[in-house]
C-alpha cells in the first residue's frame, strides 16, 4: 500500500524551522485515507465504556476523544503510524537521520465538540531534548466549521515551555504570556491526505466543531533517536513501562524506532502493555 517514501520540499522544511508547523499536501493517497480511516474508527470503537453527555464531561473531554497508542493492540492501524512517507518526512523536518514513535492517538472532535485550549505538546512529556514533533492527519477535510487547527508562528523558538493543564479546571492563558506578545495563532484547512506537522514547542490551539460530523484525526508524536528521560518525578507509561531512568536514551519496545525501518517492517506490540486506566485507553465513540 505504501509507494516509496518522497521527500519534502525544501521551501517547506524551510517553513517549518521558522514557524513551527506545516501542512504538506498529498503526503498520503485518497485510497489510504479511505483504507486507513475504516481502521482507526474500528480501533477507536474497541476502546469504550459508558460515555456521559458532552455536557456532563470535563473541559478536557469536551474538546475531544482520545484513544493513546492504537499501534500496540490494532494491528491494522500500525502501518498507518509508521507509515513510511510520514515519517521519512517527519525526520527531514526535524533534520534528523532516525526518529522514534513516542506514541501515536486518535482525537476524534464530537459535533458540538468545544475549542482545544491553547497548549505546547513537550511539557507533558518526561524528555529532556525538544527534538520531536506532531504528524496529524486528518480523515476528512479540516475546515473552519468542523475544528481547524491555530499554530502561533514562531513560538516554538521563544524560549517558552510551559505546561499548561487543559485537563482540570480552567487553564491558563499561555497566549498572553510576555513571550508570546504581539503573536497570534494563525488557522490552517488541512484537506483530506494532507498531513500538518508541528514542533513540540509550537503553541497550538483549534476551534470547536460546529458541524454535524465528527472531526476525525490520527497523530503521531515522532521524536529524535537518542532523546533521554527527563526527571523520574514526571511519569510517563513511555518510558516508566520500559524502566528508564533519569538521562537514559528513551529506546526500547514502547518506543521504537519509526524511521527508517530495516526492510519495511513494523515493530511487534510491546512486551508490557500499557495500564488499562491510563488517560487516553478508552474513548465513549458513537
Amino acid at each position: 500500500m505504501h509507494a516509496e517514501s518522497k521527500g519534502v520540499a525544501q521551501e517547506l522544511v524551510l517553513a517549518f524551522r521558522r514557524d513551527g508547523f506545516v501542512v504538506v499536501l498529498d503526503l498520503l493517497t485518497q485510497e489510504e485515507i479511505s483504507h486507513f480511516s475504516k481502521c482507526v474508527d474500528a480501533a477507536v470503537a474497541s476502546r469504550q465504556h459508558g460515555r456521559p453527555r458532552l455536557e456532563e464531561r470535563s473541559r478536557y473531554e469536551q474538546s475531544f476523544l482520545q484513544s493513546i497508542n492504537l499501534w500496540e493492540d490494532h494491528p491494522d492501524v500500525r502501518p498507518l503510524s509508521f507509515h513510511p512517507r510520514v515519517c521519512a518526512a517527519a525526520a527531514q523536518l526535524l533534520g534528523v537521520e532516525r526518529i522514534r514513535l513516542w506514541h501515536d492517538q486518535a482525537l476524534y472532535k464530537e459535533p458540538g465538540g468545544r475549542e482545544t485550549d491553547a497548549h505546547q505538546d513537550q511539557p507533558y512529556w518526561p524528555m529532556r531534548e525538544a527534538d520531536a514533533l506532531t504528524a496529524w492527519i486528518p480523515f476528512d477535510d479540516v475546515r473552519d466549521e468542523n475544528g481547524r487547527m491555530g499554530y502561533v508562528p514562531g513560538s516554538h523558538a521563544v524560549g517558552l515551555r510551559r505546561f499548561v493543564n487543559i485537563f482540570l479546571g480552567e487553564p491558563e492563558d499561555v497566549l498572553a504570556r510576555p513571550e508570546l506578545a504581539g503573536r497570534a495563532p494563525v488557522f490552517v484547512d488541512v484537506p483530506r491526505g494532507a498531513v500538518a506537522f508541528h514542533h513540540s514547542l509550537t503553541v497550538h490551539c483549534a476551534k470547536p466543531n460546529l458541524s454535524e460530523r465528527m472531526r476525525r484525526v490520527h497523530t503521531m508524536i515522532l521524536f529524535r533517536d537518542g532523546a533521554t528521560r527527563a526527571s523520574e518525578k514526571y511519569h510517563h507509561p513511555c518510558v516508566d513501562r520500559a524502566g528508564l531512568r533519569e538521562g537514559e536514551p528513551i529506546a526500547s519496545d514502547v518506543t521504537p524506532l519509526a524511521w527508517p525501518r530495516p526492510d519495511g517492517s513494523l515493530p511487534p506490540r510491546p512486551s508490557h502493555p500499557m495500564p488499562e486506566d491510563y488517560v487516553g485507553r478508552h474513548v465513549w465513540p458513537e
